[in-house]
């Protein structure tokens, strides 16, 4: 038998907590416009914080599916970026402590990695586990970004339900967490944002403002949020720009934006058979923003 603590290494000098939250993503699996990534990354940029558990990468990872970059110089290696996968303790606008637990996706070991983050859930006492990634949706960035809330008890949810019935997908570590710690008496809950299918690949700050929106409602701590949402609204702007310049893009959105109108019509009357519309693939928009783009940087060059 393994011994699951042995996945990880605490600090030396880890605090006596009171139901932290602990916020998680790992990067590797779907993660539409960077919701979840830009939101670790600004709350980590912005908040001071220290690590207070790092995970064992060697047992967890698979290098050559994802070979750390080293750097040679001249006649010798001079650096290798190492990954981690750190659990760091910080503190929210009103000085309430919490914990980030990010990095690389495990590639292996995901049970006993599972068993790990519930062993160190109870020796931190932790008292809810939350995390968030973006899902690509049929919808135009002209409206709401919709929320997909999950968790283990219905109590743990607000807002809207879930659009989706049952459903069946590739799994995750992070989903995996939910769903076994859950069991195990975990109070545990998710975030899917639901990102424009033309944007899925592009950093999308607003997903991301989006996100710890929805963290904050279900958990009350409070971030800083004026960096973040000045970067959505640049990048909002620079959106309507290519669109304004190109009248296939226009066409292309406002035959979006009447497909996700009809649609909401019809689920506000409980019938989510809305009369179609033809609509644009995610592919069609995405590869008519990079002509726009490309065409402008020939023109500025």
């Amino acid at each position: 038998m393994f011994d699951p603590t042995d996945l990880y290494r605490l600090s030396g000098d880890v605090p006596e907590l009171t139901d932290p939250v602990l916020l998680y993503h790992f990067e590797g699996f779907v993660d539409a416009g960077g919701a979840g990534r830009l939101a670790v990354g600004h709350l980590l940029a912005e908040l001071e914080h220290r690590v207070v558990a790092t995970f064992d990468v060697d047992r967890l990872l698979d290098y050559r599916s994802r070979r750390p970059i080293m750097t040679f110089d001249t006649d010798r290696w001079v650096d290798c970026e190492a990954p981690e996968l750190a659990v760091r303790l910080a503190h929210d606008t009103t000085g309430t402590p919490f914990l980030v637990m990010s990095g690389p996706e495990p590639d292996r070991e995901w049970e006993l990695f599972t068993e790990a983050v519930g062993a160190l859930a109870t020796r931190l006492k932790i008292g809810k586990l939350v995390t968030m990634h973006g899902i690509p949706m049929a919808a135009p960035h002209t409206r709401p970004l919709g929320v997909t809330a999950h968790g283990t008890k219905p109590e743990l949810l607000t807002g809207p339900g879930s659009p989706f019935g049952k459903i069946q997908v590739p799994g995750s570590a992070a989903a995996l967490l939910e769903f076994r710690l859950g069991a195990r008496g975990h109070d545990a809950l998710g975030y899917a944002v639901h990102v424009p299918h033309y944007l899925a690949q592009a950093e999308y700050p607003r997903a991301a403002v989006t996100a710890l929106e929805a963290v904050t409602r279900s958990t009350g701590l409070v971030f800083p949020m004026e960096n973040l949402r000045d970067a959505a609204e640049k990048t909002t702007a620079e959106i309507e720009e290519q669109i304004v310049a190109s009248e296939e893009l226009s066409t292309a959105i406002k035959g979006l934006e009447q497909q996700y109108d009809a649609f909401t019509a019809g689920a506000e009357h409980e019938n989510l058979m809305a009369e179609p519309t033809p609509m644009p693939t995610g592919d069609e928009l995405a590869a008519q923003f990079e002509r726009f783009l490309a065409e402008r940087d020939e023109r500025d060059s």
